[in-house]
């Protein structure tokens, strides 16, 4: 089906610019795009453009960068575009002179299973917790933080090995085909949204999905086997959950945890203990069970597999995370 809405796109990062492709592949008619404005970043500090940027840039597409999206000069370039439709995938939350502008309004994808984890970190949160299923959400934007009436959902399951890196990987696939199913449902006229309030009683309880933070990423080896790997992996690419290892608190050095296998079993260990044969394995034990640990990072160096790590430790006896 042809769609002639004319679309203006929102976002920042990766999982965006793969939305903002797919549809301009697709033949959509998006006539402007708005991201963040260049940042100073890297050792460098080198001026870097989001990966929208560069995605607009591939495609020719027109392009503003606001500081301020307050900004009244901002707002008449946004009209000058004329656009029917605005998509906001991973950007910041717009004042309603921005979102209400378009006349078929302004819809949000969002990484979860609304109302659900609403927030900035929903793929995170939703491993973390333990959670089986997830999945993405088209909504119209709102006065609040995602909390506008539900246009269209798609579930995905959570593997037990999946990351927040490989199931953001998955929301992502998902996320581009329910972003343009939903433009054809609006260019058709065929919307039914639903509101949030109808998903959930006051009884239900709703997981949040706040922003992460580096210090909120330690490592609680206090707890269930279970409950530590679900950190780990939910962290995992970024920011990391870390933990600090030594023979003591005076020694102890900071390590990020990126993978690792879970197992359930009796032992006679303290939480935090660890055994390693110096050469192929390195555990760490919770209170039922251990985490053996397949890729690590002492602070200073690289991401290593755990056999290089293990190869370049000068004392790997009675070590502990302390």
């Amino acid at each position: 089906m042809e769609n002639n809405l004319r679309v203006v796109f929102m976002g920042t990062p990766g999982f965006a610019s793969h939305i903002l492709d797919e549809m301009v592949q697709n033949k959509y008619t998006v006539v402007g795009v708005v991201t963040t404005p260049d940042r100073a970043a890297g050792r460098g500090y080198k001026l870097q453009s989001s990966d929208v940027k560069k995605t607009a840039e591939k495609h020719n597409l027109p392009l503003l960068q606001p500081e301020n999206l307050k900004d009244e000069g901002f707002h008449r370039s946004l009209a000058d575009w004329n656009a029917d439709i605005f998509v906001v995938v991973a950007f910041r939350m717009l004042p309603k002179v921005v979102w209400s502008m378009p006349s078929k309004g302004t819809f949000n994808l969002h990484g979860s299973l609304l109302p659900q984890y609403r927030g900035a970190a929903p793929i995170n949160w939703a491993i973390i917790n333990g959670d089986q299923e997830t999945g993405v959400t088209t909504f119209f934007i709102d006065e609040k933080i995602d909390t506008g009436n539900i246009i269209l959902k798609d579930s995905c399951t959570i593997a037990h090995e999946d990351t927040a890196g490989t199931l953001h990987d998955k929301l992502m696939v998902k996320g581009s085909h329910l972003v343009q199913k939903t433009l054809d449902l609006i260019y058709a006229e065929e919307i039914n949204t639903t509101p949030q309030e109808a998903l959930f009683s006051d009884e239900q309880s709703l997981n949040d999905a706040p922003k992460i933070f580096k210090p909120m990423c330690k490592i609680d080896f206090n707890q269930s086997t279970t409950s530590a790997y679900n950190f780990i992996r939910g962290l995992n690419p970024y920011p990391a959950a870390h933990c600090e290892i030594g023979q003591s608190t005076a020694d102890g050095i900071m390590h990020k945890i990126f993978t690792c296998k879970d197992t359930i079993e009796q032992h006679d260990k303290s939480p935090g203990d660890i055994t390693t044969d110096g050469k192929t394995f390195f555990k760490i034990y919770c209170l039922d069970g251990f985490l053996e640990i397949s890729e690590i990072q002492q602070a200073g160096k690289r991401k290593m597999e755990i056999g290089d790590y293990l190869r370049g430790l000068k004392q790997s006896k009675s070590l502990k995370v302390v």
